[in-house]
């Protein structure tokens, strides 16, 4: 039987989206007959709804309709790529189907896999969310949901602590508007890396590690479904 902690836990992972599609199956499953996970799961819900607003609308591609279309009525598609057009079997000549199984087969073994995206949500102490955070191959990605500025003569400086080292690394200071972007250059986001928000004085920590107290702390997951 789960304690009340490890039923909050497995319902925020719920919410967030980080379990397992098995488990998120069980626990979906489990909902209609468990009032306090349902519970649970409902008072994260609320909790992480500002995330909604995030999402910026997007226009479809310029090209939606059109390919739609072709694929309605054949007539329209565009011409064969030059692979399918070897594969016809007027034009595979001496080239074989073994040949062109080998092929295909080394292109997916040698395909890099994608790499997962990564998230977390920093929390205030009242177990409210205060920031999100995204990494992926493009970077780290710092975006406050409902955050209060830091006192006039402090700033909050944003830290990563990968699994394995032995001091945080400085990511820059947090802007005005609560967003920022950090270059997979200066550090590569992995899961199981601490995320720090920390209190420091005007121009940030002078010494290369955090001085003030510690406002926020996370660490990154899996995002299901990146």
């Amino acid at each position: 039987m789960m304690t009340p902690e490890e039923r909050d836990a497995l319902a925020a992972e719920y919410v967030l989206g980080t379990l397992e599609a098995r488990e998120a199956a069980a626990v979906a499953a489990a909902l209609p007959l468990d009032a306090a996970l349902a519970e649970a799961v409902a008072a994260w819900e609320a909790k992480l709804g500002p995330l909604a607003t995030l999402a910026p609308p997007e226009a479809p591609p310029p090209d939606l309709w059109r390919r739609i279309e072709a694929a309605l009525d054949p007539a329209r598609a565009p011409a064969a790529p030059w692979w399918r057009r070897l594969l016809d079997p007027w034009r595979v000549g001496a080239i074989g189907a073994t040949a062109v199984a080998a092929g295909l087969a080394a292109f997916m073994v040698l395909r890099p896999a994608p790499e997962p995206r990564l998230m977390t949500v920093l929390l205030t102490d009242r177990e409210q969310p205060a920031w999100l955070v995204e990494a992926d191959r493009a970077g780290i990605r710092l975006a406050s949901l409902n955050t209060r500025p830091a006192p006039p003569d402090r700033v909050l400086e944003l830290w990563a602590l990968p699994q394995g080292a032995t001091a945080p690394t400085s990511l820059g200071l947090i802007p005005a508007d609560g967003r920022i972007t950090v270059s997979p250059a200066r550090i590569r986001p992995s899961p199981g890396m601490l995320i720090e928000i920390t209190l420091e004085p005007p121009g940030g920590s002078p010494i290369g590690r955090p001085t003030g107290p510690i406002q926020f702390i996370g660490r990154l997951a899996p995002a299901t479904g990146s």
